[in-house]
């Protein structure tokens, strides 16, 4: 008899990196058929991202934007998900983070009274606006999800301030940190020659840069840039990596500040690989990437968040992330003091990771399996892991 199936539905890069593990742990639990589904968001991203797990999508849909509006998006991918699962009904679908793919999923198997798995849930900033329209989608999603698989214990709690009962609120960790793990530990070759060059053989502290979000671009993102270049002119033994968002404005803008500066590479968007060993061997992060807040106190990096306000509050509390915004006299004084002293940089991670302790993936198979009724329900992450255990269990 074939097993029942469960699909995990991805349409941006992120998604995937955190939905593949959760296949693999359903492989190997053997409980449930999992079926990667690409909502075609950005369907050569998602791909682009399984690979590195040796996956590809099982289902790819094809989305046709003429307008590019979050409303055309969410109405084209519900109607494909409503048709599919009319005909192909699973047994539980399960939906990652705050996406327009994560509402579309969550609405279009409401609907069709399929559970809902919500990954990582409860993450709230408490402004709408900020992350927009994130904020929004994941409160959403809460609203019809039978099971609510949180990263974190403050996580959990949001949900049950929002009434979600505790019963349907499991803490799990965040598959993220399974991923990233799992894929820095390959030491793959850079595939960004680029990358490869600047890497090759050096023996500069690397400072990796990450600044994709719509609110960081214009002239926020001008002030970030602006700091970048002055912490280079300042630390002659650092080196500086920024993958640029693939917007050309953005990329021109990006250009325009760095083009020329030495011991500064830019790029295009890196494959997950490359971006995971990057992370592993950086010695500072500057982001307003929420991932990469996950990620990178497993590799005892800390983080300077280029954002005013962050969802991500867990790695604030463990003092493994510290707000900074896009004033560039804060990044430089922030940055300063860390490449100034390892011993002020090494005690910022020394708590180890909040995000998880690399087993949130099998946790997920396991809950969803519960949900429906294949197996007994796992037990919560701990609330605390050292950096020693963390690095044992990877």
């Amino acid at each position: 008899m074939s097993l029942r199936e469960v699909h995990l539905i991805g349409g941006t890069r992120p998604e995937a990196v955190k939905l593949a593990p959760v296949a693999l742990a359903f492989r190997e639990a053997g409980l449930l058929t999992p079926i990667l589904l690409a909502s075609g968001q950005h369907p050569t991203m998602v791909t682009q991202a399984l690979a590195a797990f040796d996956l590809e999508p099982d289902i790819t849909l094809t989305v046709d934007r003429a307008t590019g509006t979050q409303a055309e998006l969410l109405t084209a991918m519900i109607q494909q998900l409503d048709e599919l699962w009319s005909v192909r009904t699973p047994a539980a679908v399960i939906v990652q983070g705050d996406t327009t793919t994560s509402l579309a999923g969550a609405l279009a198997a409401f609907w069709r009274r399929i559970p809902v798995v919500h990954l990582e849930a409860g993450l709230r900033s408490g402004d709408l606006e900020s992350p927009f329209p994130e904020e929004g989608n994941r409160r959403l999603v809460a609203q019809v999800a039978a099971l609510h698989l949180a990263p974190t214990p403050l996580a959990a709690m949001n949900l049950l301030d929002e009434k979600i009962a505790a019963s349907d609120v499991l803490i799990t960790g965040n598959t993220v940190v399974d991923a990233t793990l799992a894929v820095a530990a390959k030491r793959l070759p850079y595939e960004n020659q680029a990358v490869a060059a600047a890497r090759a053989e050096s023996t500069k502290r690397l400072v990796l840069v990450t600044a994709h979000r719509r609110e960081s671009w214009g002239e926020p993102l001008d002030r970030i840039l602006s700091a970048v270049k002055e912490l280079i002119e300042r630390y002659p033994d650092i080196e500086v990596v920024l993958p640029s968002h693939p917007n050309p404005a953005v990329r021109a803008q990006v250009d325009a500040a760095l083009a020329g500066v030495e011991r500064v590479t830019v790029t295009d968007p890196l494959p997950y690989p490359d971006l995971s060993r990057l992370l592993s061997e950086a010695y500072l992060v500057l982001t307003d990437s929420g991932g990469i807040q996950e990620e990178a106190p497993s590799f005892g990096v800390p983080a300077l968040v280029l954002r005013d306000v962050t969802e991500r509050v867990e790695s604030l509390h463990a003092g493994c992330a510290k707000l900074v915004g896009s004033d560039p006299a804060l990044i430089v004084a922030e940055a300063s003091a860390l490449l100034d002293s390892k011993a002020r940089r090494d005690a910022m991670t020394s708590g180890g990771n909040p995000y998880g302790d690399g087993r949130a993936a099998q946790r997920t198979a396991q809950a969803t399996a519960a949900l429906l009724g294949l197996a007994p329900a796992p037990d919560a992450m701990p609330v605390q892991q050292s950096a020693a255990e963390i690095g044992a269990i990877a």
